[in-house]
């Protein structure tokens, strides 16, 4: 083959590339059309937002506010039978415990586990 030859094969290709890439690109665009149209269907068959007037709003008591209080394990009941069922059980694995001093860090005892401190002496 001859370097005319080459070169036709070479424009010949490279055509073929951009063809290539615009009917991709074409493809892509014509996707992402069909996308955001539906999408808008979608949003119109929703109900409508709420209006001002029916937004939450706070109570005539103002703000709740967070309470803390310091709670110890609940132990699980005692059965004579096999198993406990679910309504047998408290609503909560915790109780309000009797002792509602928070407890303080004492000087002289560690912290965490794998921090670093001495622990206790």
């Amino acid at each position: 083959m001859s370097t005319a030859a080459f070169e036709v094969a070479a424009t010949a290709s490279d055509v073929l590339n951009v063809i290539g890439a615009f009917a991709g690109g074409l493809l892509i665009a014509g996707a992402l059309v069909w996308a955001v149209q539906f999408g808008m269907r979608v949003r119109d068959q929703e109900s409508p937002r709420p209006r001002p007037d029916e937004q939450p709003h706070l109570p005539d008591t103002g703000p709740v506010r967070e309470t803390r209080e310091m709670r110890e394990p609940d132990e699980v009941p005692r059965s004579e039978r096999e198993r406990l069922l679910p309504h047998e059980l408290h609503h909560s694995g915790s109780k309000r415990g009797d002792d509602q001093h928070r407890k303080r860090w004492l000087p002289g005892s560690s912290g965490g586990f794998g921090s670093g401190g001495l622990g206790h002496r």
